[in-house]
């Protein structure tokens, strides 16, 4: 049977229903019980260091010439360190770069020299290595480089987000990596925090199916020689920072915190995930990597979470240093092995396999505590077929940045494309005179983002070859088109005989705490520069590439507005489609995009959320709303017509609604299903997107769409922290769609 634990406090309460398992939890299952004999095998003949061993992961800098962080160029192994490493320390998981990106042969070359020496270690276990390849495998050169995860998630389109895992996961596995830090499940509720473009947006939905469909791509049915172990990130809470900034403090009521963080991550267990990595945070006070009822009651009793699971960047040190709640590294260790972390990212020093050792020594850690995490991370190693592997050569992943890899990242790139604002002036005409104006009209790295062969993403001298800024892609393409590097003050002056000003603000990339700013408004001489676009004459056409929604005042006189949240390096290519209308932009927004920037209210929010100084109910006045995006085809929608007005709490309701491109544009139009529960006895929001839909719908076309609703889609956590659906009406929206029903 399946507990419920409060993972606010130590006490569990009542059972719940028992759930049947899913084809994919049966078939883990199976193949877990079929592999215990050699898993078990292999542990029963490892020493207490090697089990330790196995716990361990260290960075690459610890494993070639030169301190780390500032590794001697070139990268090149260290016979020493990979001898203390791997035949004293016995270490089992390796990660990262040593700071910047690679050629295939480098990582190849790299993965052979780890294999000869843990081939001749007495255990021969294989090494578990891992990177962030969270956007298409970002350390290798040359790779094929996708929209971010919000930007992906500005597609709404989850076989998209599948394709790219797959393409991820082949040309991860071309660099010789199996373990990919992807994807990110936290849900993004507040814009300043840094990380929001590592996120899927603000809504639960949107968040989980979007995550389960990247997951399928890395992992496949199967994990065969294209896959790799997907890693969710980070459970739990991370991204509910009070201040906004990264890594500090969390308050989430239990109730909000399994409504909204938690089913993401739920339904990612369910889809196979193999491995998660932990919140570097601390939530209502306890730092997560020591919080056993959130690891071990909640993730491994409650959600039956059989994998491995992995800290993030020296976290069990900053229990001491940062958290304040261990006296020495050694108390840290031994509280969060015992709260059920499998894996220490230590990951530049050697001290953590050592005090482990004494910890077990002293009987503070015991070593059934140890052959539990080492057995989740040999399985892990067996199922992604390390045992008795071999490097590959690059011939053996001839599609690598293949063409047609490519072609589905422009494709993702062109998807992502908001279109907020047109007043009749896209798409543009290829035969126009243009100024391009702004900090982000000529640079690729903001495209991109963070994780883009470096960390911060913000070496240009490792960009991918042939790949430009917006200005350099237009110049490519024959656009006549001027580039104005100054101030507000000279674009009047620039802009005259230009048929049109392209203006392209936003942000730098960066990622994790470089991020954290002191105000949501962008930077004075970007709003200076909005400011005086407004009052030319000509007309303009405004581009924001960033990670999270900057706030600006947006004058009338700014003929239109597109959304870029980091496209990738096919984004210039994306954008240059859209202006001139070669593309149909589809995006739409994930988040809400707030008008000011004090004000970051969701779109799921509650009622009291409307009320304004004036008393009125207007105070949720958003820059752009959920779900916003424009296109070049003309919609109408019309006969909502519901299966039945009247239903129990076993019914489920089917949903029929009529979309028409009135336009002779053929286009893609997003579907979203939104249901509002009118009265509840926990406070019910607004609305709530319970489903939706891209589809495609050729120019004078009309197509009926079904959704079908069960009644336990329409669930609350209440009070006692159950799920619940109470009786009551309801409204059902799909654009100017609406209608209602009763649940008896």
């Amino acid at each position: 049977m399946k507990l419920k634990f409060s993972v606010l406090a130590i006490a569990c309460f009542t059972f719940v229903a028992c759930e049947q398992p899913t084809t994919k939890e049966a078939a883990k299952s199976n193949k877990a019980q079929g592999e215990n004999s050699f898993v078990d095998s292999v542990l029963a003949s490892l020493s207490v260091e090697e089990k330790i061993g196995q716990m361990t992961q260290l960075t690459l800098d610890m494993l070639v010439v030169g301190p780390a962080y500032v590794a001697e160029e070139p990268h090149t192994i260290d016979p020493a360190r990979m001898d203390t490493v791997f035949n004293q320390l016995h270490v089992g998981s390796i990660l990262n770069c040593a700071g910047h990106s690679y050629s295939r042969e480098k990582w190849l070359d790299f993965h052979r020299s780890i294999k000869q020496y843990t081939d001749s270690s007495r255990s021969e276990i294989p090494v578990l290595y891992g990177i962030d390849a969270i956007h298409g495998v970002t350390y290798t050169d040359e790779s094929t480089l996708f929209p971010q995860q919000i930007a992906l998630a500005c597609s709404w389109d989850t076989a998209m987000a599948k394709r790219m895992g797959a393409i991820t996961a082949y040309e991860t596995r071309a660099s010789g990596i199996r373990w990919n830090f992807s994807p990110v499940l936290d849900i993004a509720r507040d814009p300043r925090w840094p990380r929001f473009w590592e996120t899927f947006g603000e809504d639960v939905l949107l968040v989980s199916e979007m995550g389960e469909s990247i997951i399928d791509g890395y992992q496949g049915d199967e994990i065969g020689d294209d896959h790799v172990a997907a890693c969710l990130k980070h459970f739990l809470g991370y991204s509910q920072a009070l201040s906004g900034k990264d890594r500090t403090q969390a308050w989430i009521p239990e109730r909000q915190l399994r409504e909204y963080f938690l089913p993401q991550f739920e339904q990612a267990i369910d889809a196979g995930a193999m491995t998660i990595m932990i919140n570097s945070g601390e939530m209502n006070g306890i730092p997560v990597h020591v919080n056993k009822t959130i690891l071990t009651d909640l993730l491994r009793t409650e959600l039956g979470f059989e994998g491995l699971v992995v800290t993030d960047w020296e976290d069990i040190k900053y229990l001491v240093s940062r958290h304040k709640v261990a006296a020495t590294y050694k108390d840290a260790i031994e509280m969060s092995i015992n709260a059920g972390i499998d894996m220490s990212m230590v990951p530049v020093d050697y001290d953590f396999p050592v005090l482990l050792k004494e910890l077990v020594d002293e009987g503070r850690i015991s070593e059934d505590r140890l052959d539990l995490s080492v057995r989740r991370i040999l399985q892990v190693k067996y199922d992604l077929g390390l045992f008795g592997h071999e490097v590959p050569t690059v011939e053996d992943y001839p599609d690598f940045a293949s063409d047609a890899h490519k072609a589905t990242a422009l494709e993702a790139a062109k998807e992502s494309l908001v279109l907020l604002r047109n007043e009749d002036v896209l798409p543009l005409s290829r035969n126009q005179k243009l100024l391009i104006a702004g900090p982000n009209a000529d640079d690729l790295n903001a495209l991109n983002g963070g994780w883009t062969r470096t960390w911060q993403g913000d070496d240009a001298s490792l960009n991918t070859p042939g790949k430009f800024g917006v200005f350099g892609q237009l110049q490519q393409e024959g656009v006549a088109v001027e580039l104005w590097a100054g101030n507000a003050n000279g674009l009047s002056s620039k802009a005259k005989g230009k048929d049109a000003v392209v203006l392209v603000v936003g942000e730098k990339p960066y990622t994790e705490t470089p991020g954290d700013i002191e105000s949501l408004d962008l930077p004075k001489d970007q709003l200076d520069l909005i400011e005086a676009a407004g009052e030319l004459n000509t007309p303009v056409i405004l581009i924001v590439v960033e990670g999270r929604p900057r706030t600006f005042n947006l004058p009338d006189q700014v003929d239109a507005v597109m959304l870029a949240m980091l496209p990738g390096d096919f984004g210039a290519e994306a954008i240059s489609a859209v202006l001139f209308g070669e593309h149909n932009p589809s995006g739409r927004l994930p988040f809400t995009y707030p008008r000011y920037a004090s004000s970051h209210a969701t779109y799921d929010h509650k009622h009291t959320d409307l009320i304004s100084p004036t008393f009125g109910t207007d105070a949720f006045n958003p820059l752009f709303q959920f779900g916003a995006g424009l296109s070049y085809s003309e919609y109408e929608y019309s006969n909502l017509t519901l299966s039945s007005d009247t239903l129990s709490l076993d019914d489920e309701l089917e949903l029929k609604v009529t979309v028409s491109n009135v336009s002779e544009i053929s286009g893609k139009e997003t579907v979203q299903v939104y249901v509002t529960d009118l009265v509840a006895t926990i406070t019910p929001s607004v609305k709530r997107l319970r489903a939706f839909q891209k589809v495609e719908i050729e120019g004078g076309e009309n197509v009926e769409l079904t959704f079908t609703i069960s009644m336990s889609d329409l669930a609350f956590v209440n009070e006692s922290l159950d799920w619940e659906t109470e009786p009551g009406e309801f409204n059902v929206q799909i654009n100017n769609q609406t209608a209602s029903f009763w649940i008896k």
